[in-house]
């Protein structure tokens, strides 16, 4: 429309960039080594913890090991005692058949030694443990208690009761040789199950109760 003035188009300006000002933080020698002693602190205190928790876990472990122990002994010594008892009628039935003729001839007959005559219950009659010792020995127990303990330890287990557990077979290996058949050599053959039975088991047991007792009272 006439007299009416058209706006013109005015080219706009460009929008001013806001800047912000840069804070540049200036830290000194002494900051650096506060936050590397910092970090030197935290890692000595997580060994340090993790050193007495692994110290902790290895105590209990221990302990409980040595509850074990003392638990297989206290079995083994009342088993101990069974054996004893019957080890010494077994060796009652042997010096009645040296004194009579005639047990030994049914001792051995037809080439058959009749060994429930002589031991009823068979030669061993119980079995003794050691389960808790050959595990706390694969956790090295000889580095975790007293020089005094372990030898007591290794004596029992090592030395009396593992005697005695191999008298079966060392007067198996007298009644299972082919003389132990001849009627003619029963006498020896008895003389040397007595042998046997003395030397490998009973004469043993009255030591080894005492060293029972010792290691049950010193482990409690």
């Amino acid at each position: 429309m006439e007299g009416i003035e058209q706006p013109q188009n005015t080219p706009q300006q460009p929008k001013k960039k806001h800047t912000h000002p840069q804070v540049i933080v200036v830290r000194d020698w002494k900051e650096y080594l506060g936050e590397s002693l910092l970090i030197i602190f935290s890692v000595l205190l997580a060994l340090f913890l993790t050193e007495m928790i692994n110290k902790i876990h290895e105590s209990s472990e221990t302990k409980q090991l040595l509850q074990d122990i003392r638990s297989e002994l206290i079995k083994n010594k009342a088993l101990v005692q069974e054996q004893y008892i019957y080890h010494q009628h077994v060796l009652k039935n042997i010096d009645s058949a040296l004194a009579d003729p005639r047990f030994q001839q049914q001792i051995v007959s037809n080439s058959e030694f009749h060994i429930q005559l002589l031991a009823p219950h068979g030669l061993r009659y119980r079995y003794l443990s050691d389960i808790a010792w050959q595990v706390a020995k694969l956790h090295d127990i000889a580095s975790k208690i007293d020089l005094e303990d372990i030898s007591l330890l290794t004596y029992i287990y090592q030395e009396d009761q593992d005697h005695i557990m191999k008298s079966e077979d060392e007067i198996a290996k007298v009644i299972l040789d082919r003389p132990s058949r001849n009627t003619a050599n029963i006498r020896e053959t008895l003389i040397l199950m007595r042998d046997n039975y003395l030397g490998w088991a009973v004469d043993r047991v009255p030591g080894l109760l005492q060293q029972y007792d010792k290691a049950i009272e010193k482990l409690k």
